[in-house]
């Protein structure tokens, strides 16, 4: 159901039976739902004992924090270093469009495990969803600070940067929950077609 490997998936993540144990959590709490996913359906898909789990994450839903707090470091850095690299200078269209075409395409990619990184968050207990939710804000606020940057500089013409910053954001979010590869259109292809859409809702000229 995922795209990729666990180790390219989580590379950070050791050993490789608890890559497993995640691949085999994000494909179950797709099909059925974090709350109907049970342990044993976990460790069955990882082709592991029930009890092997608890090795290496001490509960469900810790599974799903480990889960969740990867998706959202792996998009936080993919906006973060748009907004911070050299070749596009800062300008706030080039950067925005480049922001939008990387965030949306990693939504269509991991489409999959993006699917259970926005949309199972309230499954998360108080302590791990309040790590997430920050995670979520600098997300936000990254792009809200990049959108008040065109409008200082004329260059984006929208009456307010937070909701602006949302609408685009979850446009991109947006893609997870109905994109597949019967889709028709590779992910880079739909980020470019996203990045002018969202330059064009924040009233910059695009060529």
């Amino acid at each position: 159901m995922t795209q990729s490997l666990p180790a390219e998936l989580w590379p950070d993540v050791q050993p490789d039976a608890a890559r497993r144990l995640m691949l085999a959590g994000v494909e179950s709490f797709a099909r059925r739902g974090y709350h109907a996913t049970t342990t044993r359906d976990i460790a069955s898909g990882a082709g592991m004992s029930p009890a092997a789990l608890y090795v290496h994450f001490p509960s469900k839903a810790a599974l799903l924090f480990a889960i969740s707090r990867s998706g959202h470091e792996q998009a936080l850095a993919l906006v973060e270093n748009a907004i911070n690299d050299p070749a596009l200078h800062g300008e706030p269209v080039p950067v925005m469009r480049r922001v939008t075409e990387d965030f949306v395409a990693w939504h269509a990619r991991r489409h999959t495990v993006a699917r259970v990184v926005q949309y199972e968050l309230q499954a998360l207990p108080e302590q791990e969803y309040a790590v997430v939710a920050d995670l979520r804000r600098r997300i936000e606020r990254a792009v809200r600070d990049l959108i008040e940057r065109g409008l200082r500089t004329g260059v984006f013409r929208v009456g307010d940067a937070r909701t602006a910053a949302r609408a685009a954001l979850s446009l991109g979010v947006d893609v997870a929950r109905w994109y597949s590869e019967r889709s028709g259109k590779a992910p880079p292809e739909l980020g470019r077609e996203y990045g002018e859409l969202v330059l064009r809702m924040l009233g910059a000229e695009v060529g």
